[in-house]
């Protein structure tokens, strides 16, 4: 049977120039290098520029994303773009990268599901795909987190750094098996009650100010490992898919304990995990675009392999997709 696919056709990311070494920190707070290692995994990361907005950073990745898909903007139908930090409380941070490319047609909007925004999107995109509403859609993960950090936390700010990520996908013809390439299967959740674990003590509607970013780690993490093995045991159930059969699991990077506890619960080694955490620290809704987009770079993520995406942000926000490259 002919099921309509949305199957992936190119992607692109971008990085800040600027590279903050764990010694940065260690000049303003009590920190080091080890400890900063030894709890996250991370030894470096990019902070955009003072003028570098996330419109910006996505606009970058946009543009290598459609180089290479060999596309024009004006043969996009739509860009999504996950972000929690926009370049204006409205309008859209998408519709300006539309304005940008120099796109006159489709539309553009921004989803906020925090770090798990990427997959939000990209469950969205797929969906307008599978309809008939798109042919062509751009789903972008772009953040400036270092734009809502408390300096003086040495727990959190630490772990954050700014990128941007994108990744085109294009109606496709499948048999409806799990050969099929595009996505297979996207599962969803999110839970209020978790508010107070991960949140920004800010907005215009409670204290009319921006903000900055908490978190309770330790709670955050037990969440994490437990929630992102079962949603992915979820997407794989969906398509009768195994741990044996994914060849890449590429995982929102937060924090590289998390990583490996998730991997280990949802049946898979290490070698088959995409791990930039230690150069980006966690990007937020840009991570897993970006670490798909050099683990596809440098040739590991190759055509036809089976690929495991998860992440969980704030909200509690988590959800898992199955796509073949």
């Amino acid at each position: 049977m002919s099921v309509r696919r949305a199957a992936p056709v190119g992607c692109g990311h971008y990085l800040p120039e600027r590279v903050v070494e764990n010694a940065e920190f260690a000049a303003t707070l009590d920190t080091s290098d080890e400890w900063i290692r030894s709890r996250s995994g991370i030894e470096r990361r990019r902070f955009a520029a003072p003028d570098e907005k996330t419109s910006d950073l996505a606009t970058h990745a946009a543009r290598a994303a459609l180089a290479n898909a060999g596309m024009e903007a004006n043969e996009l139908d739509a860009i999504i773009l996950a972000t929690a930090t926009p370049d204006q409380t409205f309008p859209s941070t998408a519709t300006r990268v539309q304005h940008a490319l120099g796109m006159t047609r489709g539309f553009a909007f921004d989803v906020q599901a925090v770090c798990a925004g990427f997959i939000f999107a990209l469950s969205t995109a797929n969906s307008m795909i599978v309809s008939g509403q798109a042919r062509n859609v751009m789903v972008i993960g772009a953040e400036t987190f270092t734009r809502i950090m408390d300096w003086t936390d040495r727990s959190t700010c630490v772990l954050f750094g700014d990128g941007a990520g994108a990744l085109i996908l294009s109606a496709d013809e499948g048999e409806g098996t799990l050969a099929d390439r595009g996505v297979l299967a996207t599962r969803l959740h999110s839970d209020g009650a978790h508010n107070q674990l991960l949140y920004v003590d800010g907005g215009p509607s409670a204290t009319q100010t921006v903000g900055v970013l908490r978190m309770e780690g330790r709670k955050v993490f037990q969440h994490a490992v437990q929630k992102l093995a079962e949603v992915a045991h979820e997407a794989m159930e969906a398509v009768g898919a195994r741990p044996e059969d994914i060849d890449w699991m590429v995982p929102h990077q937060a924090n590289i304990r998390i990583i490996e506890a998730t991997a280990r619960k949802t049946g898979l080694p290490m070698e088959k995990v995409v791990v930039t955490v230690q150069n980006h620290g966690n990007t937020s809704a840009a991570s897993i675009p970006l670490a798909l987009s050099e683990a596809a770079a440098e040739g590991r993520i190759r055509r036809g392999d089976l690929l495991l995406m998860e992440a969980i942000g704030g909200g509690l926000a988590w959800g898992a997709a199955l796509v073949r490259w």
